[in-house]
């Protein structure tokens, strides 16, 4: 051809790059030497958009030499309507397959050119008239793709003409299945006429997977079962020429998933498919009856094999393993595909089309035995009666739906190109095979990304979110525990289900059901969810201590976050988040009351990590910041109590679940009352100083007892003294009333009622007691140690620590408090008695009437106390030539001292595992009274509960837990009788 003249278009223009195309065009008559021909404008327009420009005006050429005469006829209808040109160029691009096909039947081009949908039986019926034997199949062959080619040509008509409706992947599904039926049912009848002659019998075609679900690909399988009455060898033969027939006309039709598969008969009479799904079926059998449905043949036949054989598909869930069974399958199908297709297949791999398929049949077999709403064949309608129904979270069902359409879409247009059965995503290198995909699919370059890169980019998302979703619904825990509970347990009447509940271990089985009626009743989604979390959470509670104060807990914190929109959802849907909340409900009566005022907390019951790691400085940090964005005092010391009551939940649902060790609770638990001090402290002394016109003193807390010892329990008091030192300018006297006003709004605001544990700021170990001043300078503590204390106001300065306040001071204090606490020569032989006579006279008399001195954790025999005195009485002894012993911590104290051979390694032990049993006994108490207590329970659940808090779960006998206390303190007791009267 000669070189193209200025100014004149080139077909590249319009994405026509073959050399030939310009001939093409010309032959076509839409082109001559000035360009395209005015009429043929949208035709070449439309051209452009089809999946493969080149690709459709080689098969259109092809089309107008197979036409003939009738050319000018397609070629009108091509320029005067853009739905037919949408239509045929859709296709032509798209396929070369039903290209080819429609050059070998250019007549068929009309049937794309109908206003409506061609009816595939009435088609085939009048296609087949008159025919029989090798023709009957060519007709069959020949009218089944040129339907497949009208219902392709729906599907793809709006890339090519944009302002064309595109079906929705669900429509599509629907005409390629009702096509397949109309192919099974022509060959049923082709089958019948081959065999005029056998004998009589009915014959019923079920059909199952893809297509009993109404949702077949482009190029699928069709899977069937056959029911046969009458003579069963008759029905053989009719079965197996319909699937020679359809097979060669249109498509494999694959009757493996009969009973016994391929091993089996082909046709079993209905009696026989009972028979086997009663005695010998297997889980993934009663999996592939969801999607059973009647196609052909008898159709009274194939609904009574429906309603024999569908109930059974909801009795599968009661099967002993069966979600493990499903999901062992689902994991079995991953390892069998290629190592390099893994990421890329489209329909078995990870994040592919199984993954949601299975999903949503689990959650259909196991829910579905209650509600027949969720009873559905397809996944898509499967996911929105999930949804609906509140088994799965609406965002999740609608994200699920969006990713699964999208590679349904994907894998439609891969089978289109050649009409074979494939599901491979294109490799990452496959820049051509991309882009025809992406034009194909109808994706455009987004954020600078090419068509290919924007195709592989939201491929890799989509993957990647059905992936996510997958392992959330199908390997939840709660699942397996729902499946465990019998479907007749799911369905009692008031009486059995008291009995029922009763069996569980429900003291009050009539109390248990009114709280269960009062959480699922109505017709709200939160009814539904809890409809669906409560079959399974009755077992867990009843594995609980106190199942009846657990389910009445549950209740109180439902109705309290009952428009708390995530609540039911999390423990729907969070791993193992429904089991821990279970547990922590039935073993402990503070976790529902911080729960309902932290509903927070309970989130980080889904990640451990979040769960027990939180650095004390974190902490402080974060309620110095809630504090400080407060003006008020009330709203200040308000939010420090809101963080409180979090950290405490948090830490408590930790120790609970046995996720830290004992020293860790107590430490944390510290931390977080030094972080309110602190933050409140901070705040009042600002206010203060407004209020006085200028700071007077700067302040420092001395942390004494167990929160100078970082030894905090859930309940205990800080023992506090407060110290200040006057700013320039101030008097003594002025620096101590401010510091005074500061620290007494400090203890009021704390120790204000509030239904979280009590926030007591205890000043009573300050010199001279309730008599003395709440606060002293830093002189005034001098004076006092140097010429008032008693011994016991030493002993008591060796867990003094500051925790607030100004630094320095709280150093400066130390170093007074370090020449009284830890004196060079040791105390001396009559303060050392003195220490011991107060021991035995606080055994005497502060314990309280009524203890079990064997099982009181804190002053009964072997308890804090006693290991508290002795170590206390070797720092005092020998603290003054032995550093390491300086600590205000007990336990660091107790190593200190087995290390410089004060005490030998087993009495050390001794002591320690009976501290730290009594601490963690102590602990357990007060989370599971919901009170503090020093007394342990005598028995009863509370007593349970205690033991299994304390590693002993054996419910049947908690005394065994008592046992081991009493022989721990008992021991620990030896020792300190030993080693603090007797040396």
């Amino acid at each position: 051809m000669n070189e193209r003249r200025r100014g004149v278009p080139s077909p590249a223009r319009f994405g026509l790059t073959d050399a030939s195309s310009e001939t093409e065009l010309r032959a076509a008559g839409w082109w001559d030497d000035t360009g395209p021909v005015p009429p043929a404008h949208p035709v070449l327009t439309a051209l452009a958009r089809a999946a493969d420009p080149n690709l459709a005006l080689r098969a259109l050429d092809r089309l107008r030499t197979a036409a003939g005469d009738e050319w000018p006829r397609l070629s009108e209808w091509l320029t005067d309507s853009a739905r037919f040109r949408g239509r045929l160029f859709g296709v032509l691009g798209a396929s070369t397959a039903l290209g080819d096909h429609l050059v070998a039947n250019p007549e068929q081009c009309a049937w794309l050119r109908a206003a409506d949908p061609a009816d595939p039986d009435e088609v085939l019926a009048n296609a087949l008239r008159d025919t029989a034997g090798p023709a009957a199949i060519a007709a069959l062959r020949s009218c089944y793709r040129g339907l497949l080619a009208g219902i392709a040509a729906e599907d793809l008509a709006g890339t090519v003409e944009p302002e064309l409706r595109t079906p929705s992947l669900e429509e599509t599904m629907a005409a390629l299945t009702g096509l397949a039926e109309a192919v099974l049912r022509t060959a049923l009848e082709l089958a019948r006429a081959e065999h005029a002659e056998a004998e009589p019998c009915s014959l019923a075609v079920i059909a199952m997977g893809k297509c009993g679900g109404r949702e077949l690909n482009y190029v699928s399988d069709v899977d069937v079962v056959f029911v046969g009455e009458g003579d069963l060898p008759s029905a053989t033969k009719l079965a197996s020429t319909m699937i020679r027939i359809a097979s060669a006309a249109a498509f494999e039709v694959d009757a493996a998933l009969r009973p016994e598969g391929k091993a089996g008969a082909l046709v079993r009479s209905l009696d026989g498919h009972i028979a086997y799904y009663e005695k010998w079926a297997r889980t993934w059998e009663f999996q592939a009856l969801l999607k059973a449905r009647p196609v052909a043949g008898d159709t009274e036949l194939g609904q009574r094999y429906l309603d024999a054989v569908y109930p059974m598909v909801w009795q599968a869930a009661d099967r002993e393993n069966f979600v493990t069974d499903v999901q062992s399958m689902r994991r079995r199908v991953e390892e069998h595909i290629r190592p390099d297709f893994r990421e890329r297949e489209i329909k078995l791999g990870r994040g592919g089309l199984r993954d949601v398929e299975f999903a949503v049949q689990l959650l259909e077999l196991v829910h579905g035995r209650t509600d027949e709403d969720i009873r559905r064949q397809s996944t898509m309608d499967g996911l929105r009666a999930l949804g609906a129904g509140g088994y799965v979270a609406r965002t999740d069902a609608a994200e699920l739906a969006e990713s699964y359409a999208f590679l349904r879409l994907l894998e439609h247009r891969l089978q289109l190109e050649k009409m074979r059965r494939t599901h491979v995503f294109p490799a990452e290198d496959d820049l051509e095979g991309l882009r025809w995909l992406a034009r194909s699919a109808r994706i455009t370059p987004v954020r600078g990304k090419d068509m290919p890169a924007s195709l592989l980019a939201q491929f890799r998302t989509h993957a990647a979110r059905i992936r996510r979703l997958h392992e959330k619904l199908f390997y939840r825990p709660l699942l397996d525990a729902v499946s465990r509970v019998p479907t007749e347990d799911l369905r009692l009447t008031t009486d059995q289900a008291v009995r029922r509940l009763a069996a569980l271990g429900f003291a009050a089985p009539d109390g248990a059901l009114q709280h269960i009626n009062a959480l699922t009743s109505g017709v709200s989604r939160r009814s539904s969810i809890q409809s669906t979390l409560l079959p399974a959470l009755l077992g867990m509670f009843a594995d609980t201590p106190d199942p009846d104060g657990g389910l009445l807990a549950y209740r109180k914190v439902s109705d309290a976050l009952a428009e708390t929109p995530w609540y039911l959802r999390f423990l729907r849907d969070e791993g193992t988040v429904a089991q821990r909340f279970v547990y922590l409900l039935g073993t402990a009566k503070l976790i529902p009351d911080l729960a309902v005022r932290a509903p927070e907390t309970l989130r980080l019951l889904a990640n451990d990590s979040a769960l027990v790691a939180r650095a004390p400085e974190e902490v402080t940090a974060a309620m110095r910041s809630a504090v400080a964005r407060h003006g008020l005092l009330t709203n200040a010391v308000s939010a420090a109590r809101s963080l409180r009551r979090h950290e405490l939940l948090r830490i408590a649902c930790a120790d609970l679940l046995g996720m830290i060790e004992t020293e860790t609770v107590c430490a944390a638990l510290s931390t977080v009352w030094i972080a309110v001090l602190q933050a409140v402290l901070y705040t009042v002394d600002r206010a203060e100083s407004v209020a006085a016109d200028g700071r007077k003193a700067t302040i420092a807390v001395i942390g004494m007892g167990r929160i100078g010892g970082r030894e905090l329990g859930y309940g205990s008091d800080a023992d506090v003294l407060f110290v200040c030192r006057p700013l320039e300018g101030a008097a003594d006297r002025d620096a101590v009333r401010y510091a005074s006003r500061v620290a007494e709004t400090v203890r009021r605001l704390l120790g204000s009622p509030s239904q979280d544990p009590p926030l007591q700021v205890d000043a009573d170990l300050r010199p001279e007691g309730k008599a003395g001043p709440l606060v002293r300078t830093l002189s005034g503590y001098r004076g006092y140690y140097e010429k008032w204390a008693d011994t016991w106001e030493f002993q008591a300065l060796l867990r003094a620590r500051p925790i607030a306040g100004d630094e320095e001071l709280g150093a400066e204090f130390l170093a007074i408090a370090d020449r009284h606490r830890y004196p060079e020569d040791g105390i001396g032989t009559a303060r050392a008695t003195e220490i011991r006579r107060m021991k035995a006279r606080v055994e005497n008399e502060r314990l309280p009437r009524g203890t079990d001195p064997s099982t009181n954790t804190k002053l009964g025999k072997g308890g804090l106390s006693d290991v508290e005195w002795l170590v206390q009485l070797l720092q005092l002894e020998h603290a003054g030539r032995v550093p390491e012993l300086r600590t205000p911590s007990t336990i660091e104290a107790l190593r200190a001292a087995q290390d410089a051979g004060l005490i030998e390694e087993p009495d050390a032990e001794a002591l320690l595992e009976a501290w730290l049993l009594a601490t963690k006994a102590r602990n357990a108490t007060m989370l599971v009274r919901g009170k503090q207590s020093d007394q342990l329970p005598r028995a009863g659940r509370e007593l349970t509960a205690v033991a299994g808090v304390c590693g002993f779960e054996n419910f049947d006998d908690p005394g065994e837990f008592l046992d081991h206390y009493k022989r721990t303190a008992r021991h620990a007791r030896e020792v300190f009788e030993r080693l603090f009267y007797d040396a």
